[in-house]
C-alpha cells in the first residue's frame, strides 16, 4: 500500500506564510483541497504543490 504524504494545517501555515484563518478560507472556497482525518485537517502533498504552482487566483 502506498503512503500519501500529507501536511497538517500548521505545516501549511509555515510553508505558505499565511494565517490559519486564510488556510481555512482557501479550503472553504475550494481553492485548496483538504481531507478531514478525525478532527484534524490534512492537505495532500500533491495538492499543496498544485496550489503553490497555480497560485491563489480564482476564476
Amino acid at each position: 500500500m502506498t503512503e500519501i504524504k500529507t501536511y497538517t494545517l500548521e505545516e501549511v501555515v509555515d510553508i505558505l506564510k499565511v494565517t490559519r484563518r486564510t488556510i481555512y478560507n482557501y479550503i472553504k472556497g475550494g481553492q485548496l483541497k483538504a481531507v478531514k482525518m478525525g478532527k484534524y485537517w490534512r492537505v495532500p502533498q500533491k495538492e499543496l504543490e498544485r496550489f503553490i504552482e497555480e497560485g491563489t487566483e480564482t476564476k
